[in-house]
């Protein structure tokens, strides 16, 4: 990074939850909290402010369950008014449903709220360089829900099964071009041709195939 801090903006329909995870950010030097709202509407318009002024957060932490607007609907308006925004997903919810939806509408990251501080520190910094980040436990839960086929492997090149590593841990196809020397336009042939071999219908799906195989670490 470039030493600048990264602000997160926390949304929960619980006031506790707000203090206690603002209170261990700010022990985290380099994590800002910015603001806070109680649901998705609250936040949207808050967020719209800072807009206003140029001052949108780097990454916002979003529970599932809030009222007037939940949190998938949330991430998708997220997604939709404030492109250079990534939504960390907060929850009690481990559902692979909820996740597939929450990963869907745009959310970069999924942690549960049992989940050591640690790990949601991990998950804002890695939303920040713009990667995934599932919750361990969400990530074991969720492969085993992946319909695909194990011998969907075989079927890949070495070059793609490099290509499915790198997408799996959360590289864009830039990013992938640029540590395998090839070209982007290169590097996006390769991850549509894993998805169309192994039958999935994105990249978070592939994510979790490798995950479950064993190629990377969840």
């Amino acid at each position: 990074m470039t030493g600048q801090s990264i602000t997160v903006f926390i949304v929960d329909d619980h006031a506790v939850v707000r203090r206690g995870i603002a209170s261990f950010l700010e022990f985290v030097d380099d994590i800002d909290v910015v603001g806070e709202a109680a649901d998705g509407v609250e936040a949207l318009e808050r967020l719209s402010a800072l807009h206003a002024h140029g001052e949108l957060p780097d990454v916002v932490l979003l529970d599932l369950q809030l009222p007037r607007m939940d949190g998938v609907a949330t991430a998708g308006e997220l997604s939709s008014r404030f492109p250079s925004i990534r939504t960390v997903i907060l929850t009690s919810f481990a559902e692979p449903e909820r996740v597939h939806a929450a990963l869907a509408s745009g959310a970069s990251g999924y942690v549960l709220k049992d989940a050591d501080p640690s790990e949601v520190e991990a998950a804002i910094r890695a939303a920040r360089r713009d990667e995934m980040f599932l919750d361990a436990a969400v990530a074991r839960r969720f492969a085993q829900n992946v319909v695909a086929p194990r011998t969907g492997l075989g079927s890949l090149s070495n070059r793609e099964r490099e290509v499915l590593i790198l997408v799996a841990r959360g590289l864009s196809n830039r990013a992938i071009a640029a540590d395998l020397s090839i070209t982007e336009r290169t590097a996006r042939t390769h991850v549509s041709n894993v998805l169309t071999k192994m039958n999935l219908s994105s990249r978070t799906q592939a994510a979790l195939v490798a995950v479950r195989e064993g190629l990377v670490q969840p």
